[in-house]
């Protein structure tokens, strides 16, 4: 029903998030968006096994939510991520489309919560999930930030 693909290679990302901003725009009913928010997450490539690693999970999640950022050659950043609940890996699919294709800088300066409040998904996730979410925020801010420290050196 939503289709939000583009290029399938490598340095691209399966969602766009302006096409998502649009999508939520159009819907206007919770349930719908619910629906629309799990297709997000069938989106996602499959996660790789080898990648199934502690330092890549966000242990403050009540679901099992693996985020890993890359580092492209210009410096631009890609994500993986997986989630073991479909409305949580539709959540995972969101932020990591926010942040796909972004530098370093500007990743750092992204407010996601804002984002998300435009979106109205806080207002219809538990606080447990929101803390979930601020996580994840905070796991790929801090694995961009360590990239780039380890790219200085």
């Amino acid at each position: 029903m939503f289709f939000l693909l583009t290029g399938a290679t490598m340095n691209t990302f399966p969602i766009n998030y302006e096409r998502v901003i649009e999508t939520f725009d159009f819907l206007q009913d919770w349930e719908t968006r619910y629906h629309f928010i799990s297709e997000l997450g069938e989106k996602l490539p499959p996660y790789p096994d080898a990648e199934r690693l502690e330092c890549y999970l966000v242990p403050e999640c009540m679901s099992t939510v693996f985020i890993r950022a890359v580092r492209g050659p210009e410096g631009r950043y890609t994500f993986r991520g997986d989630c073991d609940t479909s409305t949580i890996k539709g959540v995972v699919a969101i932020l990591l489309a926010m942040f796909h294709d972004k530098s370093a800088p500007e990743i750092a300066e992204l407010d996601a919560d804002a984002e998300f409040e435009r979106l109205g998904l806080f207002e219809h996730l538990s606080p447990t999930r929101h803390v979930g979410v601020y996580a994840m925020v905070q796991r790929v801010k801090r694995q961009v930030a360590a990239v780039e420290t380890s790219n200085a050196t």
